[in-house]
């Protein structure tokens, strides 16, 4: 993105603190700006009829979300929840707007990250049509522990239930699994340990 495009919407931008726990956005409240993570983790989740609540994505420092809003004027498609104490940089979508017009060739910049989420949706459906809960289990630690094998669990096992799209008691009958087959182990609260990523990677696969 040219300098001075991040210039223009750095003047225009205001950082916002939210404490864990705290919502910024809920589904069906109208959009009027988008986020990037400064510091912390922000879970974007839905909600079912009947109440149960499915993570969609958990956004890291840097990642942006509740775009949708500046092109199709739409209220907020999901609820958005501080994970942990985060700040974000809040845009808005008049001054995003304004760019896209004077710079239309970032509007690829967009198409690129929506093509990616909907990569990512097509993948979380499939998954959830062909692979059981302890696969999806497995597949989710190794997202969230990415390269390292120890790793803290960045929310409650009612956030990594929503993500895995099953109830809490059945994600930690898969927890329980894997640390019986010690392919894991726990360090203290919310740290994992991962002892045999291989077996891991092909549960997950399975």
């Amino acid at each position: 993105m040219p300098p001075e495009v991040l210039e223009s919407l750095r003047n225009q931008a205001t950082v916002q603190s939210f404490t864990k726990g705290s919502d910024l956005f809920t589904e069906g409240d109208t959009a009027t700006e988008l986020f990037v993570v400064f510091e912390g983790r922000i879970a974007i989740a839905t909600q079912a009829s009947d109440g149960r609540e499915t993570l969609v994505a958990v956004m890291e420092t840097g990642g942006l979300f509740g775009e949708l809003g500046a092109f199709d004027d739409q209220p907020r498609s999901a609820d958005a929840r501080a994970l942990v104490d985060s700040q974000v940089i809040a845009i808005p979508y008049e001054a995003v707007r304004r760019e896209f017009e004077q710079h239309p060739e970032l509007l690829w910049l967009i198409v690129r990250l929506l093509a990616q989420r909907l990569r990512a949706t097509d993948e979380a459906l499939a998954d959830s049509v062909f692979l059981d809960v302890p696969a999806r289990t497995a597949k989710r630690l190794l997202e969230l522990a990415g390269e390292r094998d120890e790793f803290q669990l960045p929310m409650t096992q009612e956030d990594l239930a929503g993500l895995v799209g099953a109830s809490r008691e059945r994600v930690n009958k898969a927890l329980a699994m894997f640390t019986r087959l010690g392919w894991i182990d726990t360090v203290g609260r919310a740290n994992y340990r991962i002892l045999d990523r291989e077996s891991l990677a092909q549960r997950a696969e399975q």
